[in-house]
């Protein structure tokens, strides 16, 4: 008989040590109302205006993912999850800007010390980059000649440096690949000011987060400058969190932005239905039996994801803490319970508007904006129907070869 590949429950914890830092969750709730207050002018001026960054510098979230040794918290995947669902009820664009910094930032524990410091050290740090290893890195004597155009850089408006994914190519133009034969790729660091900034950020959700592209040419960036996110050959640090590959950083993250909105979501249609009356109804939306059974359906429906999004990522956390390894049995688990509550956000938020009528159409209420960012949330790669197609071959025994997985 077939024994069927584990969603393996977590062993007994092993003792962990007190995080370096942890967050203040005082502060983090300041910031947040500084958010909640702002998000209409974020949502109009696409981008995160510079009291919502100072609020959220002063409470350290872009730091809650760095190294100990540079004032991060390390904090485990459940509770960035948790904190960029926070940040997400205020404002999704907000709390998207936060998730990514957040992934970024976890390259400090693959640099030298001295760079770390250069690049994260300063209290106003955040580092950017864009999608795809669409950039060309040539060596040359020291580090290399870096050229690209990257795109989706959420945050590069307040970031102070940018990172580019390139792929790597000796002097002569040849194409360098690993044992393997797959192309070798780094990761360029430079300062957002030696970067081409692209205005083409014109979308229908998640708009504050300004993910514009950006350019650069020929730009010679230092070796130690440069690096490989999921090397463990690169990796400085041993603490869990840079054990796990960016990937599952940004899933984590983003599925605490989704629930965060549709928590929002749902918050404000209980707030409606307190003073409510549909025309022609014989009731208020308050007194309605099929509103009560409704609400009470997508509390649960919103509470269940969570919840299972929460579990998994403490279990997976405590596995691969006890063990120092990512395998399959934890990578799974994780893809299905992140992109699970992405989904199931997403018909929260939907039905929310659904819920509101005809008030949900107007920009002054905030229904149609927390649709819009849920799909724009949707649409990103941690929320793609296919990653349920990638848990399922684990299920069945299959290999999968995604880096998404």
């Amino acid at each position: 008989m077939t024994t069927r590949p584990e969603l393996a429950p977590a062993p007994a914890p092993a003792q962990r040590a007190e995080p370096v830092g942890q967050p203040d969750l005082a502060r983090c709730r300041l910031a947040a109302a500084v958010i909640a207050e702002a998000s209409s002018g974020i949502e109009q001026e696409a981008r995160l205006p510079a009291p919502v960054v100072a609020a959220m510098h002063d409470a350290e979230l872009f730091r809650l993912s760095l190294p100990g040794w540079l004032g991060g918290a390390e904090l485990p995947l459940a509770e960035l999850a948790e904190i960029t669902e926070l940040i997400s009820a205020a404002d999704a664009s907000a709390g998207w800007c936060l998730g990514q910094a957040l992934g970024c930032a976890t390259a400090a524990a693959y640099l030298k010390p001295r760079v770390a410091e250069e690049v994260f050290g300063p209290g106003n740090a955040v580092l950017a980059w864009g999608a795809g290893a669409v950039g060309t890195a040539v060596a040359t004597d020291g580090g290399y000649r870096v050229s690209g155009t990257w795109r989706f850089a959420s945050g590069s408006d307040h970031a102070t440096w940018l990172g580019g994914h390139c792929t790597v190519k000796d002097r002569d133009g040849t194409l360098r690949t690993d044992a393997a034969g797959r192309p070798v790729t780094r990761t360029a660091l430079f300062p957002r000011s030696a970067a081409e900034i692209h205005d083409d950020w014109h979308v229908v959700g998640l708009r504050g987060t300004r993910s514009e592209g950006y350019t650069v040419n020929d730009l010679m960036v230092e070796d130690a400058f440069t690096l490989n996110r999921d090397s463990a050959t690169d990796r400085r640090s041993d603490a869990t969190l840079f054990r796990f590959p960016v990937v599952h950083v940004y899933a984590s993250v983003f599925a605490g932005v989704a629930v965060g909105n549709a928590r929002a979501a749902l918050d404000r249609l209980v707030e409606l239905a307190q003073t409510k009356t549909a025309r022609g109804a014989p009731t208020a939306m308050r007194d309605s039996p099929v509103v009560h059974s409704r609400l009470a359906e997508l509390e649960a429906r919103l509470g269940a994801a969570r919840a299972f999004r929460t579990q998994v990522l403490n279990d997976v956390w405590r596995r691969v803490e006890a063990s120092g390894q990512v395998t399959p049995a934890e990578r799974a688990p994780l893809r299905l319970a992140t992109t699970h509550a992405i989904h199931e956000a997403t018909r929260v938020a939907e039905q929310a508007y659904r819920m509101a009528g005809a008030t949900a159409v107007f920009t002054s209420r905030p229904f149609e904006q927390r649709l819009r960012d849920a799909y724009a949330v949707s649409q990103q790669v941690q929320g793609r129907h296919e990653n349920y197609e990638l848990v399922g071959r684990h299920l069945l025994g299959l290999p999968v070869d995604s880096m998404f997985f």
